[in-house]
């Protein structure tokens, strides 16, 4: 596609760095958010309005590569393989996931010790979780996957329901292949320039995420605190301990055996990474990141099928945290949980954290979900964990992108749609995209 083509021999000055600018941006709400946290929590505007700008273009950008990658692919038989392995992928990968979280919960036992009374927990701050969480649950698979198909096309893009618009872009996509000739051409061509324009606007959006990480940072550091993760530091450190295991362990392996270096892969999406870090949503990144693995080698249609489908289906940090966290809950409350219970756990778990997405707050329901359906561990647990969501969010979202991220590369190089010379120049920095540049 013509957006991934734009090349830069010459480094930009520092200070243009989109890098640099959102380092800054983050030191600087820490520094706001710690002085003047009255004045702090009144640049959360910051951040809602980056991410509102973000979710503004995220649907139609999907639904362009989407279609774009399908009617140009030619054999739509090889579009259904892509997706079948990234399924089977996302399954082995989320299975590892939730038994690390499983295994580290019982080697460490943060929750030991903490003895709570489950009577003295407070039920009212689980506000609407709760109910939410007993329809997700109560729906069961086949009320997922209903879901999946949008009521109308418009609907799907109206409500920014990335899954839907998906289901709808591969069938438009498909459609648009089988009809061929001229007048797919010409629907083809009015796609491709459409998505021109939309990442011109895309590098317009990014060039303010450093504001919506000051905003974000500053309401963060303002609201809670820098000590406030004291009571539960044990389980926050477990969980960051437990994301870095999996990112440079078993993500390093996978890309080491498909030739190419995770460490090179970070430091390329280094701009990315770092907006995840201080926004806590994986999703202020999307386009940028389905541009830069377009730009990497990797084939838009695979780009395409994999990278929104992940979003929903291939969460390795929170698959992670959710075994982490219920087994931490069933600890704290000196909730004993035979062998029968941990099975039940980790098959609640592959199930509801298909649900999740990677903005802070769903991952409370999908947690609650899954202890409404095991009866041995209360419920009301939820609570301990509430106040250190969004920090424990950050290396949530920072993990599910890093997976998503090398899921799409190795999906691609198992079907032979990576361009490994190219990805080899990129990711050694012979052959640079500037972030902002469309």
């Amino acid at each position: 596609m013509s957006h991934a083509a734009t090349l830069s021999t010459e480094r930009a000055p520092l200070h243009k760095s989109l890098f640099v600018q959102v380092i800054a941006g983050l030191l600087a709400g820490i520094l706001v958010g710690a002085l003047a946290p009255g004045f702090a929590g009144e640049l959360k505007i910051l951040s809602d309005a980056f991410l509102r700008l973000i979710a503004m273009i995220v649907a139609p950008i999907v639904f362009c590569v989407v279609v774009h990658g399908i009617a140009g692919a030619g054999d739509l038989g090889k579009v259904g393989r892509v997706g079948v392995k990234a399924l089977i992928y996302f399954e082995v990968m989320t299975s590892l996931a939730l038994l690390l979280g499983l295994g580290l919960a019982y080697l460490v036992g943060p929750g030991h010790g903490m003895n709570i009374d489950v009577a003295s927990l407070d039920a009212g701050a689980l506000g609407g979780y709760a109910d939410s969480a007993q329809k997700l649950q109560g729906g069961g698979i086949a009320h997922f996957l209903l879901a999946i198909i949008p009521k109308t096309a418009f609907d799907a893009f109206a409500r920014n329901d990335v899954l839907q618009v998906l289901f709808f872009a591969v069938l438009f996509g498909v459609s648009l292949a089988l009809v061929g000739g001229e007048k797919a051409k010409a629907v083809s061509g009015l796609i491709d320039a459409l998505s021109t324009v939309l990442f011109k606007a895309m590098g317009l959006i990014v060039r303010v995420a450093p504001l919506g990480v000051f905003g974000a940072v500053a309401y963060t550091v303002g609201r809670y605190g820098i000590g406030s993760l004291a009571q539960l530091l044990s389980l926050v450190a477990l969980f960051y301990l437990a994301v870095a295991l999996f990112v440079f362990v078993i993500l390093g392996a996978v890309m080491r055996l498909a030739g190419l270096s995770l460490v090179k892969l970070l430091i390329y999406l280094r701009e990315e990474l770092t907006i995840v870090l201080g926004t806590s949503s994986s999703d202020a990144v999307l386009p940028q990141i389905m541009r830069k693995l377009v730009h990497l080698g990797v084939k838009d249609s695979t780009v395409g099928l994999v990278v929104p489908t992940g979003y929903s289906f291939n969460l390795d940090a929170f698959s992670i945290y959710l075994t982490l966290a219920v087994v931490f809950i069933a600890q704290a409350t000196n909730t004993p949980l035979s062998f029968s219970d941990l099975m039940l756990v980790l098959g609640v778990s592959l199930v509801t954290s298909k649900g999740a997405h990677g903005v802070p707050g769903s991952a409370i329901v999908i947690l609650a979900a899954t202890l409404n359906a095991v009866p041995s561990i209360p419920a009301i647990g939820l609570v301990l964990v509430l106040s250190v969501d969004w920090f424990v969010g950050i290396a949530r979202s920072l993990g599910n992108l890093i997976g998503n991220c090398v899921a799409t590369v190795v999906v691609a190089a198992w079907e032979g749609d990576l361009d490994r010379e190219r990805a080899v120049r990129v990711l050694d920095g012979r052959e640079s995209l500037e972030p902002t540049a469309v």
